[in-house]
């Protein structure tokens, strides 16, 4: 990674934590763009350099989730079926960053619950993701899915993660992330215990 990425990668993560500061303190509403970039040390304008909306520093890691689920299905291995790749993605993720068990993630799910805004955009982008995941594995299991039961699976694979993840974190403020990421992974195991047939 360049200089220059590396300071991108910074700005881009005190603009996080600021704004989880900020929302926690002030509350989402209360605060400004302007408000996160004064804390973050930068001009409002360079802010949109970073995050289009307010709503987006909520979920700063959600693309490199999806982007690592499609890389394990690209990367799939010969004896390799959807239900493990879409584990091995999962534990990868996981591996990568703690963003899905965190302060930020208690947050995320507190302000989804009582935001309409945000809530709005978490749907939406779990919509988007599930759709795009969905495509890949129907096109790299043809012989086993079709495009209703692939996206049948991911919604298995994603409502498992997502129901969880809303328990875990309810009035979590400081919580065990290995023990969160295990619970996490044994959901998952959980709701797609049932394919493991329907796909043999």
């Amino acid at each position: 990674m360049s200089l220059r990425d590396r300071k991108r990668a910074r700005t881009r993560q005190a603009l996080v934590e600021a704004a989880t500061d900020l929302f926690q303190r002030k509350g989402y509403d209360e605060t400004t763009i302007a408000d996160i970039a004064a804390a973050a040390e930068i001009g409002t304008r360079t802010f949109f350099s970073y995050f289009a909306t307010k709503e987006e520093l909520l979920f700063p890691e959600s693309d490199a989730r999806v982007a690592a689920t499609l890389d394990a299905i690209a990367n799939k291995a010969p004896d390799e079926g959807p239900i493990a790749v879409l584990l091995r993605a999962l534990t990868t993720a996981s591996e990568a960053s703690d963003d899905m068990v965190s302060p930020l993630a208690a947050l995320r799910t507190r302000l989804i619950g009582t935001v309409p805004s945000v809530r709005g955009r978490a749907l939406q982008m779990q919509l988007d993701a599930q759709r795009e995941i969905a495509g890949h594995l129907a096109e790299a299991f043809p012989e086993q899915l079709d495009e209703v039961s692939a996206a049948a699976l991911t919604g298995a694979f994603v409502g498992a993660l997502t129901g969880a993840l809303q328990v875990l974190l309810d009035g979590v403020e400081h919580a065990d992330p290995k023990a969160m990421k295990t619970a996490l992974q044994a959901a998952a195991d959980v709701a797609l215990a049932p394919w493991r047939e329907y796909l043999s």
